[in-house]
């Protein structure tokens, strides 16, 4: 362990995190928020999705920094419901980066196996995918999800939908962004499957699947690790837009997305924290995460190294 923690700490990729002020920032406001999101049910003042615990009486308390109606209570103010909208965001962003973090494994099974036998084989079996996934790329990311979503709640009742949503939804997105694994990892294979270790592989009599998960795989990971993290902040933007246009999570379930939505609806009345805040966590949370994706992408590209 010592010695991974050696050479880690010698590596570029290291000294390349250090030396970029805006990546450690853009690290520490992640790790921040992954951190108080899971924790919320410790640290949240409040639990504001139990109704035995809401009160209409503390409905609309506008934050503590604004005039003399605000409750150190409710540190951001309450909705018109009463649910302290500080203990809402932390559970509405937990909920967002389960489905983010979930999609994107959805998305990197799919997409990685489908590229390994596209690349590995090739022939019927790489035209027959590469075609799926250039029709699936003639259609923006967040229509297949709605489709998907769509399907879903033709087959199931209201109710039953609304008890399995968030798998609805990690499942819609997963599927809408296996195709960007796929292409990558089929091109990586190309050339990997031609190189000596390979050859080894095959000439001692390891099967293709055993070759391609066991000795190409661990090779072909670098560009994947980079569309995964970029994927991940994509797949919360989806999230929250499915559940902005009512279509995503239920109020009983509040992503950030939810959350925005039903604050939305207040917004003219004057009644803005109950928005802002929300979107304001979705951005810096979405921000951070596409910056370490950059960094990350550069800093795994031997070619600016």
């Amino acid at each position: 362990m010592a010695q991974w923690l050696a050479r880690a700490a010698d590596s570029d990729v290291w000294w390349s995190f250090k030396s970029s002020a805006t990546t450690v920032i853009a690290a520490i406001v992640t790790l921040l928020i992954i951190f108080i999101a899971f924790l919320s049910p410790v640290l949240a003042p409040h639990t504001p999705f139990d109704p035995s615990t809401l009160s209409l009486t503390d409905g609309l308390k506008p934050p503590v920094f604004i005039g003399d109606d605000g409750d150190w209570s409710f540190p951001l103010g309450t909705d018109d419901q009463g649910r302290d909208v500080l203990s809402s965001i932390m559970y509405g962003t937990r909920l967002s980066l389960g489905v983010g973090f979930a999609a994107v494994v959805v998305a990197m099974v799919i997409g990685i196996t489908l590229g390994l036998f596209s690349g590995y084989f090739g022939g019927a079996v790489d035209a027959v995918i590469m075609r799926i996934a250039d029709v699936q790329l003639t259609f923006p990311a967040i229509l297949v999800a709605l489709l998907i979503d769509g399907i879903a709640r033709g087959i199931l009742t209201g109710q039953r939908h609304d008890e399995i949503a968030v798998f609805v939804i990690v499942g819609a997105i997963g599927l809408s962004f296996w195709v960007q694994y796929a292409r990558t990892v089929r091109g990586s294979v190309l050339v990997e499957k031609n190189k000596e270790y390979v050859q080894a592989a095959r000439v001692i009599g390891l099967s293709p699947i055993l070759i391609m998960f066991r000795h190409v795989l661990p090779n072909v990971t670098g560009p994947v690790l980079v569309i995964a993290t970029i994927n991940l902040g994509l797949a919360i933007i989806t999230e929250a837009t499915l559940s902005f246009l009512g279509v995503g999570l239920p109020s009983t379930q509040p992503s950030l997305g939810t959350l925005i939505r039903l604050g939305n609806e207040l917004l003219q009345s004057g009644e803005w924290w109950i928005t802002v805040f929300p979107a304001a966590t979705l951005a810096a949370l979405v921000l951070a995460v596409n910056l370490l994706g950059d960094w990350l992408r550069d800093a795994l590209n031997p070619k600016l190294r």
